[in-house]
């Protein structure tokens, strides 16, 4: 057990699931983005529990206060399903990453990702059943709300939908030093280049700025 005199313990940061900037422009690439600095020194893990899960998805605004509350009681009696549901949240959410930023780079999607999603799309579709209404049809899905299961449908669905419908030239991942983060470029002319230009976009500048300064001065 790590204690706060444990250096590992002492370098954590702590967890932004509750503050994190929701400007993936869809669900699932919001889902992305509460991991950052992959395959770096300053990782981020921003999803350390399944509690902090919880407190993500009511940020995201999948559940409300009463739905987190007994979801977290479940969480806390079912230790076992808990970790199993952390575990497929964090596989799903590496694999859409993967999938986007390979897109991004004009790469082809890893097949084990790709692999993964298509895994938990058929847990989806599963459930899905087709309704008639107003003289149109609509894929509905049976998801449970009371339950730990019904957190990561919305999640693969948003993600199918993304891959289905978005520009693949739309689809991008931030330059940012330890960012990483990935987002559907909505802008009209499509040169959105950083998650938020007033936090890398703005550290980049500076960067710059101090770059050119440095090379005056020598």
């Amino acid at each position: 057990m790590r204690t706060q005199r444990d250096p590992a313990f002492a370098a954590a940061p702590p967890s932004r699931a509750g503050v994190l900037p929701l400007i993936g422009g869809a669900l699932c690439l919001d889902f992305a983005n509460t991991s950052s600095g992959r395959g770096t020194a300053r990782h981020r893990e921003n999803l350390a529990s399944c509690d902090l899960l919880l407190v993500w998805c009511a940020h995201a605004g999948l559940i409300g206060p009463r739905e987190r509350t007994a979801l977290s009681r479940l969480a806390a009696a079912s230790p076992r399903k808990a970790a199993n549901l952390l575990r497929r949240a964090r596989a799903l959410r590496e694999a859409i990453h993967t999938i986007v930023v390979a897109i991004a780079r004009k790469e082809t999607p890893p097949a084990r990702a790709l692999a993964l999603l298509n895994g938990e799309l058929s847990r989806v579709m599963g459930r899905a059943r087709l309704s008639h209404r107003g003289g149109h049809f609509a894929l509905e899905h049976d998801i449970a709300t009371d339950s730990l299961e019904g957190l990561l449908p919305p999640i693969v669905r948003s993600a199918a939908e993304l891959l289905l419908n978005a520009a693949p030239e739309r689809l991008k991942q931030c330059p940012g030093q330890h960012c990483g983060w990935v987002f559907l470029d909505r802008t009209r002319n499509g040169h959105r280049r950083w998650c938020e230009m007033e936090v890398c976009g703005a550290r980049a500048k500076l960067r710059r700025f101090r770059a050119r300064r440095r090379r005056t001065r020598a």
